[in-house]
C-alpha cells in the first residue's frame, strides 16, 4: 500500500512487527502504544490492508463517535488510493442507511469497517473478519472486546493505546489463544508536529491562576470539567462550560463556540467544523474533545480546574494541540491550596510528555485496578504483589507463565490441573477465555 508521505522509523518498525505476527499460525494479540499524534491510525490501516489483501475483512472499534469519525476521516483518502472499501457504523447510521451497510458487510463488499459499540450488535455480521483493531481499549469492557473478536474465527487483535500499561511494558504475554505484545512505539511524532509546553499564567487574587484575556489570535481550546452548574457535593468551585462560554462570548462575540457531550452528534460536528475552518477562534469544551479531535491549527489550550483531572486525561487533552507545525502552549488553571495528589499530577504533566513515564506515574498514583473487573484504579491490584515494589518478581512470574503456555497451553496433566486449581482459588479462572479479548 503506497502512502502520500513517508512513515517514521517507529511506524515502519511497528508495521513490520505486526505483519510478521499476521503471517504466523498463532493468533496475534498485540498492544501498540504511541503518544497522541504519533500515527497509530496509519499503522492500523496498513495492518488492515494486509488482511484485506488476503481476502479477509478488518474492523476498528473506537469508544466515541467523535473518535470513530476522526479515524474514518484519516483512513478514507488513503484507503481509496489503495482500492480498499471502507465504511463507518455508529449510532447515527440508522434505518435504510444502516441496513445497506450491514448487507454490504455480510456480502464482503466492505473491507474495513470503522465504528463504535455499534459494531458488536447482534445483527452486525462480517463475511470474513480477520483483524479487530480496538482503540483506547481501556474504555471498553473485556466482554465488549471479546464480542468483536467473536464475529470471526481466530481473529487477530491489535490494541491501540496512547499510554501503555506499565505492568505490561516491554513484555510478551502468551496465552491460550495467542500472544499479547506490549510493544512500546518509540520515536518522535511525524516531522510536521511540534511539541507543546506547559505554562503557568499570572496569579489573580482569588488564588486561581489565569491567563491574560487578550483577544484570541490563534485557535484556542478552553476546557471545563462540567457541562453546566451542578448541585453535587464538591463541585461548587468547578467551572462549567456553559457559564464560561457565555462569559467569553460577551468579550469575543461570535468567535466563541461551545461543544459538550450532551449535544447531538450533528451539532457537535457543526461546531467542530466551524472551529477547524477558523469561523470560530475559541472553543469552550468539556472532555468530549479528549480523543479523536484533530485540528492542527489549534495551538493554545486552557484547562480550568486542572487539579480535578486525572494525569492520563490531562496528557490526552493537551494532545489536541501541538499537532501542526507551530509551537503550542497549554495553560493549567487550578485552585489553591492543592492536595498532595493534585500537586503530584501537575508536577508530572509539566515535566514530561513521555506516555510511558506518565503511565508509570499514573499507576503509582491511582493503583492498578482489576483487569478482569470494572474497577480501574485502587490498591492492591495484585493479590500478593505490587507492581511498583515487586517489578522484578512480576517479570519472573511472566517468564514462567510464558514457559507454561508454550509447553502446556491447554493446561493438561497433573501440573495443568494444579494450575487450573490456582486460577480458581485466586478467582482468575475467568481469565482463560477472556484474556483473548485484549
Amino acid at each position: 500500500m503506497r502512502l502520500p508521505y513517508a512513515l517514521t522509523s517507529s511506524q515502519r518498525e511497528a508495521v513490520a512487527a505486526i505483519a510478521e505476527d499476521l503471517r504466523q499460525p498463532v493468533r496475534m494479540l498485540r498492544l501498540l502504544q504511541g503518544d497522541v499524534g504519533s500515527g497509530k491510525t496509519v499503522v492500523a490501516l496498513l495492518a488492515a490492508a494486509a488482511v484485506v489483501e488476503a481476502g479477509k475483512q478488518a474492523a476498528l472499534m473506537a469508544p466515541t463517535e467523535i473518535l470513530a469519525r476522526q479515524h474514518i476521516k484519516t483512513i478514507t483518502p488513503l484507503a481509496e488510493r489503495a482500492g480498499l472499501r471502507v465504511a463507518i457504523l455508529t449510532g447515527r447510521e440508522k434505518g435504510k442507511e444502516r441496513r445497506e451497510i450491514l448487507a454490504r458487510l455480510e456480502a464482503g463488499e466492505i473491507d474495513f469497517l470503522v465504528g463504535t459499540h455499534a459494531l458488536i450488535q447482534d445483527d452486525v455480521i462480517f463475511k470474513a473478519l480477520a483483524l479487530a483493531v480496538v482503540d483506547e481499549q481501556h474504555r471498553f469492557g473485556v466482554r465488549e472486546r471479546l464480542a468483536l473478536t467473536n464475529k470471526g474465527e481466530a481473529v487477530d487483535v491489535l490494541v491501540l493505546e496512547r499510554d501503555a500499561d506499565p505492568a505490561h511494558a516491554g513484555a510478551d504475554i502468551f496465552w491460550r489463544h495467542g500472544r499479547l505484545r506490549a510493544a512500546r512505539k518509540t520515536g518522535r511524532p511525524p516531522a510536521d508536529r511540534n511539541p507543546h509546553h506547559i505554562d503557568e499564567p499570572p496569579r489573580r487574587g482569588d488564588g486561581r491562576r489565569r491567563p491574560r484575556a487578550d483577544r484570541p489570535a490563534k485557535l484556542v481550546y478552553w476546557i471545563c470539567p462540567l457541562v453546566e452548574e451542578s448541585e453535587a457535593e464538591g463541585t461548587e468551585h468547578l467551572t462549567n462550560a456553559t457559564e464560561r462560554f457565555e462569559k467569553l462570548r460577551q468579550r469575543f462575540g461570535d468567535k466563541v463556540g461551545l461543544v459538550h457531550g450532551q449535544m447531538k452528534g450533528t451539532e457537535k460536528d457543526r461546531v467542530m467544523a466551524q472551529f477547524a475552518a477558523h469561523e470560530i477562534g475559541l472553543l469552550v469544551a468539556t472532555t468530549v474533545v479528549e480523543v479523536g479531535v484533530d485540528v492542527p491549527a489549534a495551538t493554545i489550550m486552557v484547562i480550568e480546574n486542572a487539579e480535578r483531572f486525572g494525569l492520563a486525561q490531562l496528557h490526552q487533552l493537551r494532545g489536541r494541540i501541538g499537532r501542526g507545525s507551530e509551537a503550542s502552549t497549554c495553560l493549567l488553571l487550578y485552585k489553591e491550596p492543592l492536595g498532595e495528589m493534585s500537586k503530584a499530577r501537575l508536577k508530572v504533566i509539566r515535566e514530561t510528555t513521555d506516555g510511558f513515564r506518565i503511565a508509570e506515574e499514573d499507576l503509582k498514583l491511582r493503583g492498578e485496578g482489576d483487569v478482569l473487573g470494572i474497577r480501574q484504579s485502587g490498591l492492591p491490584g495484585y493479590r500478593i504483589a505490587r507492581s511498583d515494589v515487586h517489578a522484578q518478581l512480576i517479570t519472573q512470574a511472566r517468564d514462567e507463565a510464558l514457559r507454561i503456555m508454550k509447553d502446556n497451553p491447554k493446561l493438561k496433566g497433573e501440573r495443568g490441573e494444579a494450575l487450573r486449581c490456582l486460577l480458581y482459588l485466586y478467582e482468575r479462572d475467568e481469565a482463560v477465555p477472556l484474556i483473548g479479548a485484549g
